[in-house]
């Protein structure tokens, strides 16, 4: 069995890292290129980087972090935010991105998922979707979870691996900073009906739950930010719990 991932995200606005709940609310919480250095240091299999205001905001996420980002780094990072076209993809790669993640871009325009998956191969393009439970309907939401549509979340993951997404990034809109666990159920729906991993996000808060998260949810990575931030959890004691559980893990 394929080990399970440990992936911090940091969401960036105007170059710093910020944390807030169900989206809103943001709050500073270090610099991204420091705290990425750290987490790497920790034992952290992968990083997740995502320029949260980009495409509200209609710019493209900087070339120059990534640069940063690849400088200070020794383990695989994505980098997401604003991404809309081929040339955005190929200039955030050639400065050291290991993937990137389209979310609201992949959505207006699905095709866009196959042209970067026909030009640099399916393990390259992460899809995130950012989804809420609306009237028992789990539906995509766009601009950093500003805009709903009526696109379903499941009928959407296996529309985006057809395209060619390598991986998705689910991120329960309803959980995310609350601490009150993953959206588990929804997760394993999403495992069960697709065959590339599913990275999990929205709602860590203790190491109870990334358990959970791999036994009840079914995801092959599970995403979280603020209880790293803040140092609530470290990575190196919550990998070795997970070892203890007998969950396969990178020590």
């Amino acid at each position: 069995m394929l080990a399970k991932r440990i992936i911090p995200c940091l969401d960036i606005k105007n170059g710093r890292t910020v944390k807030g709940v169900n989206f809103l609310d943001l709050r500073d919480a270090g610099d991204p290129v420091e705290l990425g250095a750290l987490y790497s240091q920790q034992g952290a299999d992968e990083l997740v980087f995502l320029d949260i205001t980009a495409t509200h905001e209609k710019r493209k996420t900087l070339a120059a972090l990534a640069k940063n980002i690849a400088a200070h780094l020794n383990i695989p990072f994505t980098i997401g935010g604003g991404i809309g076209s081929i040339e955005d993809t190929e200039i955030l790669l050639e400065a050291g991105a290991d993937k990137v993640s389209i979310n609201s871009a992949a959505v207006r325009n699905p095709d866009l998922i196959e042209a970067i998956a026909k030009r640099f191969g399916n393990q390259f393009v992460v899809v995130a979707v950012d989804a809420k439970l609306v009237n028992g309907n789990w539906l995509v939401h766009l601009n950093g979870g500003r805009i709903s549509t009526d696109r379903n979340l499941f009928d959407w993951v296996k529309e985006s691996e057809s395209r060619g997404a390598g991986e998705i990034l689910f991120t329960s809109m309803d959980h995310d900073g609350t601490k009150s666990g993953f959206a588990n159920e929804a997760t394993a729906k999403i495992s069960a009906s697709i065959s590339i991993p599913v990275i999990a996000s929205g709602g860590a808060g203790n190491k109870e739950h990334f358990q959970t998260v791999f036994t009840e949810g079914k995801a092959d990575a599970a995403l979280a930010a603020s209880i790293f931030h803040f140092k609530e959890i470290e990575i190196s004691d919550l990998k070795h719990y997970l070892a203890e559980r007998q969950i396969p893990i990178r020590l």
